[in-house]
């Protein structure tokens, strides 16, 4: 791997998980030293960053960690509606049936996975994962899928902003399962209507406890 990939997986990752929070000051020099590569991949890393709406250059201060403020969920929920709900109308019309019935029967039962002893709630995040990655098999869209990747960055970034609620995850499982039932059926318009639940409740509880969490981490609503 090259050095500049090494670096923009390891900033990217810093990101996305908050250890690098939003306005954070990305220097080059400083992430040189830390990385142990050179400034001329670190830029590269950054430019990369930035394309992403990670980073953004700054006035005064190069480049720093892009903020989140409210505003932004609300843009970003507008974009994920209209690619999610296309993307499962079309995997119900594409999708092959024995695939999402068996990711329903495990998401289904997935509030078994959200217990107080696994606050991380790693099996349930990889069967998302995994209906996700069959509906964009499903799709066989290039550039749908890759509008869907580039989207998902930042979906799990702002996830941290809800914690993890056991009840709204629950919740969660309940509607990942119907999303998967309507597209196991073959049915677009559920599948369509399944998904527009699901991101309706997801950012009424993200509204509900970015607030919070934003001003916790001096980061403006």
């Amino acid at each position: 791997m090259r050095a500049s990939e090494r670096a923009y997986a390891a900033l990217r990752s810093d990101i996305i998980e908050w250890r690098l929070t939003p306005g954070t000051v990305l220097g080059e020099v400083e992430l040189s030293e830390r990385l142990g590569v050179s400034r001329t991949p670190i830029r590269e890393a950054l430019a990369k960053l930035s394309a992403e709406g990670l980073a953004k250059p700054q006035s005064g201060r190069g480049v720093v960690v892009s903020e989140i403020s409210l505003d932004h969920l609300d843009e970003l929920f507008e974009l994920r509606s209209a690619l999610e709900c296309r993307a499962a109308e079309l995997a119900a019309q594409r999708g092959d049936p024995a695939v999402f019935r068996a990711l329903y029967e495990q998401l289904v039962n997935a509030g078994e996975l959200l217990t107080s002893e696994d606050p991380t709630r790693y099996d349930y995040y990889r069967l998302v994962g995994e209906l996700d990655t069959a509906v964009d098999a499903a799709v066989g869209n290039h550039y749908l899928n890759l509008a869907l990747k580039n989207l998902r960055v930042h979906l799990v970034r702002v996830r941290r902003l809800g914690k993890d609620n056991p009840t709204r995850l629950r919740d969660a499982a309940r509607e990942h399962a119907a999303i998967a039932l309507a597209i196991a059926n073959g049915n677009a318009a559920v599948a369509s209507a399944a998904t527009t639940v699901h991101l309706d409740n997801s950012l009424r509880h993200l509204l509900g406890t970015a607030a919070q969490e934003l001003a916790h981490h001096h980061v403006s609503p």
